[in-house]
């Protein structure tokens, strides 16, 4: 019956259109009736609009009714109707746009109309009441009181002019009552909700049984109801709430309009109840209703896609409750159908782009699936562009975007994202007016990211900006207010943070008092109780770390336990709580010392080794205090947590995408870990494994490029599908390694998707047989390879202990003890660096002898004595890999530099390698064709900047004399040797010589740089390179193995740039080179090269041997410091 009513509807509709089509035809301009006829045609195609939502219909409906009123001037009977019918056609077409134009214009015309309708006006009531209407939206919209306060004056006017018995009185009372309430919910002024639930109750004795508004008015009781039970508590107001939305469901048999909705208020009830008594069957209850209401919706019903929104919440709420990720899922999914039944043009789309993206950053906070939200914020992007500046919505869009842009921070660091999200925020607040209701919440949000940037860049005027925002907002948010408990926490924890700087205890105490009000206000049941208990605790503990009172301590310990319990498995905060309760049960072991609190403490940390989901950022800080805890107590965890921290490390930087601009939040990750962890395994015994997790905490940034250039021979040889696997692994890693900082746009979605579909590769190829361990970190057993050719001594430097492991190619690694600490090496590498600056200026030569000799005695010697002990015969080759401080000495020149005793040159000829696994990949890197080498000498003597050099054009003539005879040699210098050109030159050989400045940047070690005659090559153009089966490149330039001079153990610098692009031997400089000096160790340097391997034929194996004759041919011929400032890294 009711899909027939609706048929035959249309089909009045139609006719009725045609007609007054028809009929306006008939009466063209000039004819005395047309403004009736332009009205009519006007209310038919509103009507129409109303029915089927074809916004044409509604555009149309306006020119008519403007047309209309021209026809209607001053003075003219109908002109006030005219007036207000237009205002209501501008009214519906704000409601199905957003524009607020056609409100204010619709405000305007209402005005108008109310003018001609003098007191005793049959239509001043009903003009009152359509005024009031519209002010009451413009406030929802803007916020601004004034108009909510003239809005409920107009209603009362408007119930004044109704007597008892006046048809309208019942509608005028419940207008009114809306009003009311929204006030109350802006003022939180109870009296004006007392009111509205009294005209409510009016308005309802005047709508009998069967009057045809009495469902509607008990629906609005009932939200009324509810309203106040939120407020003051009182059960009695939600049961009668729930009551009266049965009783207006009862009255809306199948078929009926409101049916839908008022289901969907009764779920709503419903499911406060449940938050109140825990009753399962009320939430169980919502969702079956709102399941009914969306089966009241056809596929392309108007509104099934809210209907569908409102089931998603409540199956939000049950997975909440009972943790079945079905619900949750199943709330995305419905979701995902209500944006499909809103396509590009549907005047709602952006309201479902926001809820999907909601649900989607709900599933994110479960699971830190980071695909997730990335897609919440892809989604928020969009509808943030469907809501320009002057959209009503924008301010909230504004918001959404910059709160999911914080969330990503909160996991990677990404400081674009948090400096993003605060100028997005930004705007927002410039948008609100002093007293709009949502100001509060823009301060608040405002306020956190600014305390979040401080917390990264320690700009103290962040941290003062956020106090004082906070205390805003705390001022727009009196008791009562359902935000104040947030507020309340908010600034307590930038009070914290300003005690942390200052040390003023006044701003501690003020947050303890500050958090425990706000937990006052999030009782049993509260979603935000977990936080406010952890908040509470943190702050009590810093209380006691100062002032050693153990009551803080002990009630700071209890309430980390109340916040744990509170959150469910694998919820996002699960580390943060954990750790902070083992923080404190460490704190209290070590005042007390009993046993029971340091196993528990323990006990949380090792729940960590069980994460199922990619480890977030806070996951990591959490595993590498549980690390450092463990470490410094001897606790028999602490492998097992380094090898945790170490694999959320690695999932970490997995997440992000292969750009440089992400390099800080990698060496704020890596830090001291790895050297640490290296510590302590040697402490343990632990030889072996000390050397795996070195490997795998050094160099990461490095190692992710690499796994993009993984070779693959033997898994193309593994049958069909390996060869498949093989392609598909190749053409995403070339993808990706072309992607490399292309963008500063981070986390694209496009290279997120690659990522994706780069991993899904990966683990396919891992269940394939013999491949289980593909692209994962190197055991111990591949590793050791590195030694195949000569011992790898890891010189170590640790905040617990310095230490020497040599690793040899079949025996078990070698621990040779240092006597010294991570300080004193630090100490010992800023008196040399000081020295460095000095080269070339005065005469040092005595005080590097000294430096040398020092560098002999406490940690050249001892490790030369145990390579003697294990029978390495003299002159042959080891290998460096230092850590830390030890990065910047140049151990292959140490020695006691007195007669009759051998400095180490003398004994063996040292090479670098900045990891053992680099190391091993130059070993495979085996040239197939030999007679497809090509060499080419790039030479730039005046460069863009900088002075220019006297010696590059001899320097290349003779590596020309050398070298052109031997191969296929192309020399590039000045004019051609450009940015471009040397770009080009380094894609088609695969020897390389270079001979120009070289410019270090130790902050930003990505922008280091070859000097071009037209700018700097910079290593991230380096990395981009194509490079095509290279050997060696001798880096005849400054400074070409200086990098960050915040994290040595990540090898940023032109030299290792040089080297992970694939070149299996390198020649750098640690610090100046002298122009002329330069020339006559290439000189050497070639001529032993080429008779190193008597059949002429170049070996890029030979570079350290022929690099160590050259030297030693010319030690009587230049200073000391340029005598050793070349070293060779590679094969």
């Amino acid at each position: 019956m009711g899909q027939w009513s609706s048929c035959l509807t249309n089909i009045t509709n139609y006719v009725a259109i045609k007609l007054h089509r028809v009929a306006l035809f008939l009466r063209p301009p000039g004819h005395p009736d047309r403004s009736m006829y332009l009205n009519s045609l006007a209310a038919s195609l509103q009507e129409r609009f109303r029915q089927r939502g074809i916004t044409s219909d509604l555009d149309e409906a306006i020119e008519l009714h403007r047309g209309a009123l021209l026809l209607r001037p001053s003075g003219h009977s109908d002109r006030s109707t005219s007036l207000n019918n237009l205002a209501l056609s501008l009214r519906d077409r704000f409601l199905q746009r957003g524009i607020m134009s056609d409100l204010d214009e619709a405000i305007e015309r209402q005005r108008d109309a109310l003018l001609l309708c003098s007191s005793g006006h049959p239509d001043r009531s009903t003009f009152l009441n359509n005024l009031a209407l519209s002010l009451r939206d413009r406030f929802l919209q803007r916020g601004i009181m004034s108009d909510l306060d003239e809005a409920i004056e107009r209603q009362r006017d408007a119930l004044l002019l109704c007597s008892s018995g006046h048809p309208d009185r019942s509608t005028f009372l419940n207008n009114l009552a809306l009003s009311l309430r929204d006030r109350f919910l802006q003022r939180g002024i109870m009296s004006d909700l007392d009111e509205a639930i009294e005209r409510q109750r009016d308005a309802l004795l005047l709508c009998s049984s069967g009057h045809p508004d009495r469902s509607t008015f008990l629906n609005n009781l009932a939200l009324s109801l509810r309203d106040r039970f939120l407020q003051r508590g009182i059960m009695s107001d939600l049961d009668e709430a729930i009551e009266h939305h049965q009783g207006a469901l009862l009255l809306c048999s199948s078929g009926h309009p409101d049916r839908s909705t008022f289901l969907n208020n009764l779920a709503l009830s419903l499911r406060d109840r449940f938050l109140q008594r825990g009753i399962m069957s009320d939430l169980d209850e919502a969702i079956e209703l709102h399941r009914a209401a969306l089966e009241l919706f056809p596929p392309h019903h108007s509104n099934r896609s809210a209907s569908l929104n409102n089931l998603a919440i409540s199956l939000q709420d049950r997975f909440r409750q009972r943790g079945i990720m079905s619900d949750l899922d199943e709330a995305i999914e419905l979701n995902r159908a209500a944006l499909l039944l809103r396509p590009p043009g549907h005047s709602e789309r952006s309201i479902s782009l926001n809820n999907l993206a909601g649900s989607l950053r709900e599933r994110f906070l479960q699971r830190s699936i980071m695909s997730d939200l990335d897609e919440t914020i892809e989604l928020y992007r969009t509808a943030l562009f469907l809501h320009p500046p002057g959209h009503s919505e924008r301010s909230m869009s504004l918001n959404n975007l910059a709160v999911s842009l914080r969330d990503r921070f909160q996991q990677h660091g990404i400081m674009s994202d948090l400096d993003e999200a605060i100028e997005l925020h930004r705007a927002v607040l410039e948008r609100l007016p002093p007293h709009h209701s949502y100001r509060s919440m823009s301060l608040s949000n405002l306020a956190i990211c600014l305390g979040d940037r401080f917390k990264q860049r320690g700009i103290m005027s962040d941290l003062d900006e956020a106090i004082e925002f906070h205390r805003t907002a705390l001022l727009l948010r009196p008791p009562g207010h359902s935000e104040r408990s947030m507020s309340l926490d908010n600034l307590a924890a930038s009070l914290r943070n300003r005690f942390q700087q200052r040390c003023i205890m006044s701003d501690l105490d003020e947050a303890i008092a500050l958090h425990r009000d706000a937990l006052l206000l999030r009782p049993p049941g509260h979603s935000e109780r977990s936080r406010s208990l952890n908040n509470l605790a943190t702050s009590l503990q810093d209380r006691f770390r100062q002032q050693g009172i153990m009551s803080d301590l002990d009630e700071a310990i209890e309430l980390h336990r109340a916040a744990l319990e509170l959150l469910p498995p694998y919820h996002s905060n699960q580390s943060l709580s954990l750790g902070n309760l083992a923080l404190s049960l460490g704190y209290r072991f070590q005042q007390r010392g009993l046993q029971p609190d340091l196993d528990e403490a323990f006990s949380l940390y090792l729940r960590l080794s069980h994460l199922s989901h990619t480890a977030s950022r806070t996951d990591l800080n959490v595993a590498k205090s549980w690390a450092a805890s463990a470490h410094i107590l001897n606790h028999d965890s602490a492998l097992l947590a380094y090898e945790t921290a170490l694999k959320f490390l690695d999932q970490q930087v997995a997440l992000l995408s292969y750009s440089s601009h992400h390099f800080n939040v990698i060496r704020d990750a890596v830090s001291s870990l790895a050297t640490d962890a290296f510590s302590c395994s040697v402490r343990h015994g632990a030889l072996t494994t000390a050397v795996e997790l070195l490997e795998q905490g050094r160099g990461v940034f490095w190692t992710q490029l690499a796994r993009f250039s993984t070779p693959l021979d033997e898994l193309s040889g593994s049958g069909d599908t390996g060869m498949a696997l093989a392609e598909e692994f190749k053409r995403l890693s070339f993808r990706l390694h072309n992607a490399f900082d292309q963008s500063t746009e981070d986390k694209s979605p496009q290279i997120r998707q690659l990522t994706m579909q780069w991993d899904d590769v990966v683990s396919r190829i891992r269940m394939l047989r013999g491949f289980s361990r593909f692209v994962l970190p190197p055991l111990f057993s591949d590793l050791q390879k590195a030694a195949d050719h000569g011992p790898i001594i890891i010189l170590n430097a640790s905040q617990f202990g310095c230490d020497a492991l040599i690793i040899h190619s079949t025996k078990d690694p070698v621990h040779v003890p240092l006597d010294t600490t991570q300080a004193e090496v630090s100490e010992f590498s800023s008196e040399f660096q000081s020295l460095v600056e000095q080269f070339g200026s005065s005469n040092h030569q005595l005080k590097l002898v000294g430096i040398l000799r020092k560098l002999w005695d406490h940690f050249v010697h001892p490790i030369v004595q145990s390579l003697k002990e294990s029978q390495v015969p003299p002159h042959s080759r080891i290998w460096w890999c230092p850590t830390a401080e030890f990065t910047l000495l140049p151990l292959h020149a140490a020695g006691p530099y007195e007669k009759n005793k051998d400095n180490l040159s003398n004994i063996y000829i040292s090479s670098y390698t900045p990891t053992l696994a680099t190391l091993i990949r130059a070993r495979q890197q085996v040239s197939r064709d030999a007679s497809s080498r090509h060499f080419v000498a790039i030479g730039q003597a005046n460069p863009d900047r900088g002075k220019g050099l006297q010696c590059v054009a001899p320097e290349l003539a003779v590596v020309a004399q050398y070298l052109a005879p031997v191969v296929s040699f192309t020399s590039l210098e000045d004019g051609d040797a450009t940015v471009e050109g040397a770009i080009d030159a380094l894609n088609r050989n695969q020897w390389l010589h270079f001979a120009c400045h070289g410019m270090p940047n130790r902050t930003q070690p990505f922008e280091s740089s070859f000097a071009m005659r037209d700018g700097p090559l910079m290593i991230k153009d380096i990395i981009r390179s194509n490079w095509q089966n290279p050997e060696f490149a001798f880096l005849s330039a400054c400074h070409t193995t200086v990098g960050d001079e915040k994290s040595p153990d990540e090898s940023i610098h032109l030299a290792a740039a040089i080297q992970f692009c694939g070149f299996r031997s390198v020649i750098g400089s640690m610090w100046s080179v002298d122009d002329d000096v330069a020339r006559q160790v290439v000189s050497a340097f070639y001529r032993q090269l080429i008779q190193v391997d008597d059949s002429r034929k170049l070996d890029c194996t030979c570079a350290a041997v022929a690099l160590h004759k050259a030297l030693k041919s010319l030690r009587n011929k230049i200073p000391l410091e340029q005598q050793i400032v070349f070293v060779h890294i590679g094969v």
